[in-house]
């Protein structure tokens, strides 16, 4: 067996970042640029109001008059400049004129007529919002994925389309005779509904990438062969089952046969101990566990990052995070436990559920993280620090 460490590095070098696509806006979220785009405009363009009320010349005093020249609004900016003693009626997003130094408030003003009197409580600050404060011609947004905000920049930067890695495509494919699809008659004996490829698809997808679910494939070589050459043009293989030693757990037993590579199989962890990677015609391959949990436990620690690392994600295996333990847990053997838990992120303090049984997906829907307990560790108390990875 090797590390979890060992086996994260190693899938990661089966994989290789996916080129650069141009999208339109609408359709970059969540995607993850490819290059620096750099802002073709300067925002704000020109000096502009940050308030309705009155641009003038000179630091407000209270008690001062001054006569309204004009008006100015957003798209319709005054043309002409304020001498000392006038005033120009503004408003929110206007250009402000030449020789207008600060905007007071309408509603520290008195206005009758065409004149308007300070009031007391007039200020120093400008409200004046000045041109490129939010940023200036060739100001660069690193590559990162983007979210709603990113999204709104990148339009204020003048930018229609974006250079995006392309989508992974991930074809994923469950092994075994008892697997039944949602939504089957009541199961017959020895037959269960196969749900971890609706759940490792999601969790893809949520990652960025484009799922195939393939057919179920049967405990039979020649099904399980054909049923991976349905793949072909995938990006990354993942496989669901098969991946043990018992004699029906054919992509272990038989990887040769059926054209894989294996780079490593068994990973010092669980749930989820059978694990493999390798290569299918030069497609990078991630078999998971058969067991629900098993399945997601390994997709997180090793589908996701690999799924980060082809969109160009420089780090794509977040380091866990530090929380506090409520409860005690018993010590911990040879492989690290990644314990199903919730964590209150207004407390700090996680709990790891009774149940661990890496069968039950009620529990695994109930966490919102992964605890993670260190090989050989002696037990935990309540109240010790801990870490934890947070589960998508």
């Amino acid at each position: 067996m090797i590390s979890v460490e060992e086996a994260q590095a190693r899938v990661l070098r089966l994989c290789a970042a996916l080129p650069a696509e141009s999208v339109p806006l609408r359709a970059a979220l969540g995607r993850r640029l490819a290059a620096p785009v750099l802002a073709r405009i300067t925002q704000p363009p020109f000096d502009a109001s940050a308030m309705d009320g009155y641009a003038l010349q000179g630091a407000p005093l209270p008690g001062a008059v001054h006569e309204v020249i004009g008006e100015a609004a957003a798209g319709r900016p005054f043309d002409g400049a304020l001498m000392p003693g006038q005033a120009l009626r503004i408003f929110t997003g206007a250009p402000v004129p030449q020789g207008a130094s600060h905007v007071v408030l309408q509603e520290d003003v008195t206005r009758i007529g065409a004149r308007i009197t300070l009031g007391a409580g007039v200020g120093a600050q400008t409200h004046i919002r000045r041109r490129g404060q939010d940023f200036t011609l060739g100001d660069a947004l690193a590559p990162r994925r983007l979210g709603p905000a990113d999204l709104g920049l990148l339009a204020a930067m003048n930018h229609a389309e974006v250079p995006v890695h392309r989508r992974p495509v991930v074809a994923i494919l469950a092994t075994g005779d008892e697997l039944l699809p949602p939504g089957s008659p009541q199961p017959g004996p020895g037959q269960i509904i196969g749900s971890s490829g609706y759940a490792i698809a999601a969790l893809a997808e949520c990652a960025g990438a484009e799922a195939r679910l393939l057919p179920n494939a049967r405990d039979d070589l020649d099904h399980l062969r054909a049923c991976l050459d349905l793949a072909a043009g995938a990006d990354l293989i993942v496989t669901l089952g098969g991946a043990s030693v018992g004699d029906h757990d054919l992509i272990g037993q038989r990887a040769g046969d059926l054209g894989l590579d294996l780079d490593f199989w068994k990973v010092a962890l669980r749930p989820g101990k059978p694990m493999m990677a390798g290569l299918r015609g030069g497609i990078p391959l991630l078999g998971l566990p058969g067991n629900p949990v098993s399945a997601h436990v390994c997709a997180v620690l090793f589908l996701l990052p690999m799924l980060r690392a082809m969109q160009g994600d420089p780090a794509p295996c977040p380091p866990p995070l530090p929380a506090i333990l409520s409860g005690d847990l018993p010590a911990n053997g040879p492989r690290r436990h990644y314990l199903r838990a919730r964590h209150d992120p207004l407390t700090g303090r996680i709990f790891a559920a009774t149940a661990q049984d890496s069968a039950l997906t009620r529990v695994l829907a109930e966490a919102n993280a992964l605890l993670v307990q260190a090989e050989n560790s002696g037990p935990l108390r309540d109240g010790q620090a801990v870490h934890f990875l947070p589960l998508p």
